[in-house]
């Protein structure tokens, strides 16, 4: 776990841990992205720059923690994935988002604002954000 943690500190940007440089070292390390947010929570690290968009762009406080944002219109293929996904809770993990948009050869941030304008969260996170009582 030591060198879990002093991995991630080599590469803090601003004190905080990006999603995607999260999962690049996850995968350079050989462990689960689960288990870097872990570390982070454990060593107080905050996570940012959601590669869907939904949390770590700036205050919450001031709305613009987040950059997803509804679409006019969501392209009937895509709905159809995304509602294929949702699970009993009505949500869709964003593993199942990411798998989306690989399948569809779409960004992961279209998926993301599809979603938002179908009114579906995407919840849990590969990282281990939103657990309850940090959203």
């Amino acid at each position: 776990m030591a060198t879990l943690n002093k991995e991630i500190q080599a590469v803090l940007e601003q004190g905080q841990l990006p999603c995607e440089v999260a999962f690049e070292l996850a995968k350079k390390l050989k462990v689960t992205p689960r288990q870097i947010g872990n570390a982070c929570d454990e060593g107080g690290i905050r996570l940012s720059r959601c590669q869907l968009g939904l949390f770590g762009y700036g205050p919450k406080s001031e709305g613009k923690h987040k950059t997803v944002r509804a679409m006019d219109k969501v392209p009937p293929e895509l709905e159809s994935a995304i509602r294929a996904a949702v699970k009993k809770d009505g949500n869709i993990s964003c593993a199942a988002a990411w798998k989306i948009a690989r399948s569809l050869k779409v960004e992961k941030m279209t998926v993301s604002n599809a979603a938002e304008t179908l009114g579906i969260r995407i919840t849990p996170c590969q990282l281990g954000a939103f657990k309850k009582g940090s959203e």
